[in-house]
């Protein structure tokens, strides 16, 4: 039987933060020759690169947190204004995996708010900017947005900030 692998493979990994133009790009060249008989070798390489690609696909930094609770103070004011109903998870109601989920419900909600209040400023291309760093596939367990119960504006703020301050503390502690 011939190498498992005959050729180098490069995985490139480019990421961005909200508001930073700089790319961050990472390069991972492996050149090792797995022979048949080094299936844990195989086993662990192909561990060790999917964890360090799933740690980097939706990185949400305190940094970009802040500067996303500093745009909705900012916008505070024109958002009251609209009295529409929202889609407001309950920090108490959200499985731990599924707090990133939860806040893309409030960014889709708060999006839709800012385009039918027609607030188009840098502040609102700040949370539009953050939405777009938010995972996309809800994972397995976690409720559609609409599984949660609507609230008014005033209501919809408080359960937001409380959900990105919860989300601040968690990303401060370190990993032990």
């Amino acid at each position: 039987m011939t190498d498992f692998m005959t050729a180098p493979p490069v995985i490139l990994v480019n990421s961005t933060h909200p508001g930073d133009p700089r790319v961050k790009g990472i390069q991972f060249q492996l050149t090792c020759n797995l022979y048949p008989d080094s299936h844990k070798t195989q086993v662990w390489l192909c561990f060790l690169i999917l964890s360090f690609l799933s740690t980097c696909t939706f990185a949400v930094s305190v940094r970009d947190i802040a500067h996303l609770q500093i745009c909705l103070e900012k916008l505070k004011p024109s958002i009251e204004k609209s009295d529409a109903m929202l889609y407001a998870p309950s920090t108490n109601d959200v499985k731990e995996s599924c707090k990133m989920i939860s806040l893309r419900c409030y960014m889709l909600e708060l999006l839709m708010v800012i385009d039918e209040e027609d607030i188009w400023d840098n502040y609102t291309t700040c949370i539009s900017d953050f939405s777009d760093t938010l995972p996309k596939d809800d994972p397995v367990g976690c409720p559609p947005c609409e599984a949660y119960s609507l609230k008014n504006i005033t209501n919809f703020l408080e359960r937001l900030n409380k959900l990105l301050n919860e989300l601040t503390v968690l990303k401060s502690i370190p990993n032990t």
